[in-house]
């Protein structure tokens, strides 16, 4: 079972952990060493501000990873969101899709919001086939947008809106569901 915890003090130094690991900064925009300083000041901010949300990924009572939706705009009822899981054991059981979902539920049932973005780098085809099948549509792509290990790299810009999640929801709800990933 996937659930997700709201970040809290007791986290603090595994999500340091976690956003230092290869497996993880592979993904990310920097994939330098994140200081414990800078880490520190940045979780504090997180567990202060009101526009950003941040969640441990548990997976059958074991914190696997992380998920945060950020630029929380209730004036314009959108948000952005980005996860990773940390664990190895997690790759190729569905607990991606389980994040996805409960995001997605948190997003637009709890949070009332219209539209959820992300953006996801372009090598990481894998995760922007998952949003896709979630129901995301490509918005855009930002040519060498980002400069990271000495490349640029282009920038998937996707958006999944309050409509189209209430119309597919069911179908994820059964699944995920039938395979004991989500309650």
């Amino acid at each position: 079972m996937i659930t997700l915890v709201e970040l809290a003090e007791e986290h603090r130094w595994q999500v340091l952990d976690w956003r230092n690991d290869p497996d993880v900064t592979r993904y990310m925009y920097q994939s330098d060493p994140i200081p414990r300083d800078v880490h520190d000041a940045w979780f504090t901010g997180l567990l202060a501000a009101q526009d950003r949300e941040g969640w441990a990924v548990v997976m059958d009572g074991t914190p696997v990873g992380a998920a945060f939706v950020s630029d929380i705009d209730k004036g314009n009822s959108r948000a952005s969101w980005a996860f990773y899981l940390a664990d190895p054991s997690t790759r190729g059981r569905g607990v991606g899709s389980a994040v996805e979902y409960l995001v997605l539920e948190h997003v637009f049932n709890e949070l009332k919001l219209h539209k959820l973005c992300c953006e996801v780098l372009s090598f990481n085809q894998a995760v922007v086939t998952m949003h896709k099948k979630f129901g995301f549509v490509q918005e855009g792509l930002l040519r060498e947008h980002r400069r990271r290990d000495g490349q640029w790299l282009d920038v998937h810009v996707l958006a999944m809106f309050e409509g189209t999640w209430a119309e597919l929801r069911a179908g994820f709800t059964e699944k995920l569901r039938g395979r004991g990933l989500v309650a």
